[in-house]
């Protein structure tokens, strides 16, 4: 592939943490509730990771330097903003990557590109969500900030420090409420499957994406689909970031590395 102008890295978006010019696919990561880009940082070093692969990670508004910025609690508004930015970025294939409510916006994602631009990422990972059709109430967005502290002890994404700094946790707490508002209040609207291969990764003890649950993403591919079960509870990628590379990239290797063409479009 011949290196074609790079995008402007400039978007408040997206984040290029190891440029990679001659990339021959992009694979966009969406980060958890309360989570930043910055947390894909060590997957973008890792050495198991095809160097053919490039590593964007999505900012949401409303965090880090987007502090300022309005918070959106809505998945389908966020998703919405999250396919135009990706616009000047698919000049080469994009694969996605989400991790819990990032899993559910990488999918929203993938189904928007394809009926907007009839190309589906080449692959689609999805890691500690199940599947959008497999509901399930959800009320952390209405504890108090005492409570809320306390799910996210228990849950293990945020650095406990951060926990005991009363500085940062006024700022961690808004941004935590809002987007387990918008991933608690978001439903499915029941659409034909991605055409796209799927794969699934899910710790075995994650008490918020029961395995079968997981498993059931298959429902919404008519693509290959292939489930990965690590040990670990919710955030069992911070135990297995190399085992969690050596997935992405095996399957980026199997698979031909081009959009999909998406369901009803001709190929």
């Amino acid at each position: 592939m011949s290196a074609s102008p790079p995008p402007d890295m400039s978007d408040p978006w997206i984040r290029r943490f190891r440029p990679r010019p001659e990339a021959a696919v992009r694979l966009v990561c969406f980060p958890h509730a309360g989570g930043s880009a910055s947390y894909y940082h060590p997957l973008a070093q890792s050495p198991t990771l095809l160097p053919e692969t490039e590593v964007l990670a999505v900012q949401y508004p409303g965090r880090q330097d987007r502090r300022r910025e309005r918070l959106v609690d809505d998945v389908p508004e966020l998703a919405d903003l999250i396919t135009e930015a990706l616009g000047p970025f698919d000049d080469r294939p994009l694969a996605f990557f989400g991790h819990s409510m990032g899993a559910v916006l990488a999918y929203e994602v993938a189904q928007r590109l394809g009926r907007r631009t009839g190309k589906e990422p080449c692959r689609l990972f999805v890691s500690g969500r199940r599947a959008p059709s497999r509901f399930r109430p959800g009320t952390v967005h209405l504890l108090n900030d005492a409570e809320l502290v306390a799910e996210l002890r228990r849950a293990g994404g945020t650095d406990p420090r951060f926990l005991d700094d009363e500085e940062l946790l006024a700022e961690i707490i808004p941004v935590v409420r809002n987007d387990y508002r918008a991933v608690e209040l978001y439903r499915w609207n029941p659409s034909p499957p991605l055409a796209c291969p799927v794969t699934a990764l899910v710790g075995d003890r994650d008490p918020q994406a029961p395995v079968d649950d997981v498993e059931a993403w298959r429902q919404h591919t008519d693509g290959p689909f292939d489930l990965k079960v690590f040990s670990g509870g919710h955030f069992y990628l911070n135990t297995h970031q190399r085992g969690v590379a050596d997935v992405i990239s095996k399957a980026l290797a199997d698979g031909a590395q081009q959009p999909v063409t998406a369901r009803g479009n001709a190929r």
